[in-house]
């Protein structure tokens, strides 16, 4: 059975690279029409130039905005409206860690920070995703949301407690979501393990290409791993799925965690 997004509209915060470029990549292969947001026009461009590599004829625009600004994110979705007509899927991917080390030492700019991209940021994003082309009062309504949380949400992880402890609450976030939207829009989120992204070098780099990690299925996850997730989630096999949390770990937190 195929997947297919055709007709769909999507727009990926954080799709200059990593997770966000293979989410919006692979929508796009499946028909869906992109806008793909981060803060610089520079590493965006590129990633569509790329996308329109693996994909001919792919539609995929890019949008400078900074997944903290609240009027950045009224702007792209006005982008995508008035370029597509409407907006059908929301991925709020775009996400930061600038503390990495106990909780007790982070300073309040860092935390902030952390706070305002990986919180307020996807709940900015759906607001205006809702007032603008999903909620009743829009042309289309209805649609889909899904968030970008993590393991470090769900388990203890000692150096990223800070941005763990807003990933748990993005997942709180996304179960209220589903159920105030419900039912024209379905909010989701998925929580990746350790993915081979340039955002978690620190926890990858220097091991061998053949090494075997201490989790079920041996092997560090790929963006791919997660944008097939995400294409799930997206598309009319979920269509009675909300509220939820899809763990892409590689059987990590059955092995005791990363």
């Amino acid at each position: 059975m195929d997947i297919r997004l055709d007709g769909k509209v999507a727009l990926v915060t954080g799709g200059s690279r990593g997770i966000g470029q293979a989410i919006a990549a692979t929508y796009a292969a499946c028909g869906a029409r992109v806008v793909i947001t981060s803060r610089k026009i520079e590493g965006l461009e590129k990633s569509a130039e790329e996308i329109r590599g693996q994909v001919p004829g792919a539609e995929v625009l890019p949008f400078a905005a900074h997944a903290a600004d609240p009027q950045a994110a009224h702007d792209a979705v006005r982008f995508a409206v008035d370029t597509f007509g409407t907006l059908d899927i929301l991925v709020n991917n775009a996400a930061t860690n600038p503390h990495f080390g106990n909780v007790v030492e982070v300073d309040v700019p860092r935390f902030d920070k952390t706070v305002e991209v990986n919180l307020r940021g996807p709940l900015t994003w759906t607001q205006e995703a809702w007032r603008q082309a999903m909620g009743p009062d829009t042309a289309y309504p209805g649609g889909c949301v899904i968030n970008l949380s993590s393991v470090s949400g769900l388990q203890f992880n000692d150096p990223l407690g800070v941005y763990g402890m807003t990933k748990a609450a993005l997942i709180h976030q996304t179960k209220h979501l589903a159920l105030e939207l419900a039912p024209a829009v379905r909010v989701n989120a998925i929580a990746p393990g350790l993915v081979k992204t340039e955002f978690a070098r620190s926890l990858w780099e220097g091991a061998a290409p053949d090494t075997k990690y201490p989790w079920a299925l041996e092997r560090l996850g790929q963006p791919q791993d997660i944008a097939n997730a995400a294409l799930f989630l997206a598309s009319d096999l979920a269509s009675w799925i909300t509220g939820e949390v899809l763990v892409v770990d590689g059987g990590a937190m059955i092995k005791g965690g990363i």
